[in-house]
């Protein structure tokens, strides 16, 4: 018995927000489109961003807010497709929201009313879902991409079988394409690979797109956590591990990149948004530098004075928190009060070196950087440059957002950019 086989004219691999908003763009377009989703519900990792609230983009998204080794290549898509697009489309469906600081935009209660807007925007556009599908095979041949299936999948066709976004809600009698054993086939002559990266492997994360991107000869920038808590070396560990839960405002520094925000003490090493945008410019052996003191002149009223005490300086550092800064003085009191001495400990409160000994990992990690070296595509499209018809988006590429709904802003952005092109 022949297997199964669909015919659209675009299969988009991975239903995350990049593969969302392009299947339904595109499908706008009067295309017909198959999203291929390996899990068994849609937008996981939307789902759990933001605390749940989902931070859905940045009032302030500029190139310079993006990483990668082509910076200029994020920002014809980012032009196109603006904060503003998308939150023309979060009114639309009259989700609330707000911005919390620095432009971030979350959702006032779920982050299930992101899901429910792309679900309904693919439903109501008539994509074509594949939930709980594993791929076997991907091959290129004279009439585009053939895509085989080694599962026995559900299909839900979004415009006669409505689901929640839990990614099954389902009619309870859901249209099945295929029977038990047989695999399916699918053929189309664009293929869009909007499968992310490998942060947060318990979500599902593989690194599928970067082994189609090996498979196809797509040069790639190699993969490494970024967005990601640091870890102590084995003396800071001694000094500062008893510290977790204390959190102080701070500018942390990596390769001349500055954040002024929190930096949170864990038992392993430093969290908080100030240490996770630095993280992402950090290389391993590098040191990361700490202003624990922004825009202070700390020890400015002892040196003016004679009354120069460990009560002094201590009552100098009221601004700390009081377990930070008793360690902090247990480790760096000044050997003398002269102004001399005073300078050294000033630039240390603005300088304090901390050389990280790794990275939580992916595990732990809200992003990946690096990926589809992005002089393989083109800025306009996403479209290999190779292969036509091949098409990368969101965080499989190398371009990696700041904190803050940036890393959102690129999947809208990209999608936007590909869904226009086939």
């Amino acid at each position: 018995m022949n297997n199964p086989t669909h015919s659209h004219d675009a299969i988009i691999l991975g239903a995350g927000a990049a593969g969302l908003l392009c299947a339904a763009e595109s499908a706008q377009r009067g295309r017909r489109v198959a999203l291929i989703e390996r899990a068994d519900r849609i937008g996981k990792k939307i789902l759990i961003s933001g605390g749940g609230r989902c931070n859905f983009t940045n009032l302030h998204c500029a190139p310079e807010n993006f990483i990668s080794e082509n910076p200029d290549f994020a920002r014809s898509a980012l032009a196109r497709y603006t904060p503003a697009d998308f939150i023309a489309l979060v009114r639309k469906h009259h989700i609330a929201f707000h911005e919390k600081t620095l432009g971030q935009l979350f959702c006032d209660d779920s982050a299930t009313r992101i899901t429910t807007m792309l679900e309904t925007e693919c439903r109501q556009a008539g994509v074509h879902l594949f939930l709980d599908t594993h791929i076997a095979e991907v091959v290129h041949d004279s009439t585009g991409f053939v895509v085989r299936t080694n599962s026995s999948e559900v299909a839900l066709s979004l415009g006669a079988a409505p689901f929640d976004s839990k990614g099954a809600g389902l009619d309870p009698n859901p249209t099945h394409t295929n029977s038990a054993s047989q695999p399916t086939e699918f053929r189309a002559p664009s293929l869009v690979i909007a499968t992310g990266g490998l942060s947060i492997p318990k979500m599902g994360a593989t690194s599928f797109g970067y082994d189609l991107a090996h498979q196809f000869k797509i040069k790639m920038i190699p993969p490494r956590p970024a967005l990601v808590p640091l870890l102590f070396n084995a003396a800071d560990q001694k000094n500062f591990a008893e510290l977790a839960g204390v959190s102080i405002e701070v500018i942390a520094t990596s390769n001349g990149h500055s954040f002024r925000e929190a930096m949170l003490f864990t038992h392993r090493g430093l969290s908080g948004p100030a240490i996770l945008q630095a993280s992402s410019y950090w290389r391993e052996g590098q040191p990361i530098y700490i202003d624990l003191a922004p825009g202070r002149d700390v020890t400015a009223s002892l040196r003016t004075t004679t009354a120069r005490t460990a009560t002094a300086i201590r009552a100098a550092l009221n601004f700390l928190p009081k377990r930070f800064a008793s360690r902090w003085l247990a480790l760096n009191t000044p050997p003398s009060w002269t102004n001399a001495a005073l300078a050294t400990f000033e630039k240390t409160l603005h300088t304090f070196p901390i050389f990280p000994a790794g990275t939580e990992g992916y595990a732990k990690a809200e992003v990946t950087a690096g990926g589809i070296d992005t002089r393989e595509l083109s800025s306009k499209t996403m479209e290999s440059r190779k292969i036509p018809g091949l098409y990368f988006i969101g965080e499989v590429v190398d371009v990696t957002g700041h904190l803050g709904g940036f890393n959102f802003q690129w999947a809208w952005s990209s999608a936007h950019a590909a869904a226009q092109a086939f």
